[in-house]
């Protein structure tokens, strides 16, 4: 069982969270959790329940609810991966996902930035978090590099070289993700299309990389920021390269999500992110598992 301090940190955190979106103009949302088919991702497996999946992110009803016309949607949920457990893993586990029509990734770069320092002022940590051992200065503005320059400053390798010989996600775990945020929070963003795409639009100034970063804080991936794909077609060929690399692992293709896909000539201009709810308590509680920041880890039940 986890502290009754940490327990508590994470009942502040998540009252922050509420009121810095309310203050924001957000409506927070509640979604279904159990869906007749899921939006395929090369690299996540879902759970079944019964011939439904639990799901592996709100994203799929928050995009239809922007096509619906909302403008500014959070929510605070539980999602579900198989296989996923670890000192930073649950397989259960809780997100926050926001989206904002006619924002981009930058925007939200931002707005996670100021997000974050807001949990920081009402938790009165100020602009000096300590985590494992490491002082993080969260004073503005953070600072951001591109994967390619990630690769450079990191490893041995070219992002190119990386991607040519298949060790793009070996070289992002092991050698640049221990280094980022250390001292500072970092974003690494304009991931290479051809590896790192999901449903992050193409940038197009540079259609080789998509408008995706990712938060960084004391070696921690915090998050997952798109400027989002828009567009029933677009949304298709997607599809087709995700199932294509699922079923290259050998993986069976998931049910095709048709009312999504009907409602996605709708969705506006948008950004969202996805933030591991977990994972910020970590940092604000000094934990260095995230079993130490939930109620029951797998293995009290």
């Amino acid at each position: 069982m986890p502290p009754h301090h940490h327990l508590k940190t994470r009942a502040l955190i998540i009252d922050a969270v509420r009121r810095f979106f309310i203050g924001r103009g957000y409506l927070e949302v509640e979604t279904p959790t159990r869906l007749p088919a899921l939006l395929p991702e090369a690299h996540i497996d879902p759970v079944a329940s019964e011939s439904w999946y639990l799901q592996t992110s709100p994203e799929q009803c928050m995009k239809r609810l922007l096509a619906a016309g909302h403008k500014r949607i959070f929510q605070l949920c539980k999602t579900f991966r198989k296989a996923e457990y670890g000192k930073k893993h649950l397989p259960e586990f809780s997100l926050l996902e926001w989206y904002r029509a006619g924002a981009d990734y930058r925007d939200l770069m931002q707005e996670t930035e100021a997000l974050i320092r807001f949990v920081a002022e009402q938790l009165s940590t100020g602009d000096l978090l300590r985590y494992q051992g490491a002082a993080i200065d969260l004073s503005p503005d953070w600072p951001a590099m591109t994967v390619a320059q990630a690769f450079a400053r990191h490893t041995d390798q070219t992002l190119e070289q990386a991607i040519k010989t298949g060790a793009f996600d070996e070289r992002i775990g092991c050698d640049i993700e221990p280094e980022l945020g250390l001292d500072r929070p970092v974003f690494l963003y304009d991931y290479p299309a051809e590896i790192g795409a999901a449903f992050a639009r193409q940038k197009t100034a540079d259609p080789t990389v998509v408008e995706r970063f990712e938060l960084y804080i004391g070696g921690l991936e915090l998050c997952n920021g798109f400027s989002e794909l828009t567009g029933t077609s677009a949304y298709e060929e997607r599809f087709r390269q995700e199932e294509s690399r699922r079923t290259g692992r050998g993986v069976a293709p998931l049910p095709r999500p048709e009312q999504f896909l009907s409602d996605m000539d709708s969705m506006p201009e948008a950004a969202g992110n996805a933030l591991g709810l977990d994972r910020l308590v970590m940092l604000f509680c000094d934990a260095s598992a995230i079993d130490d920041v939930v109620a029951f880890p797998p293995e009290k039940l």
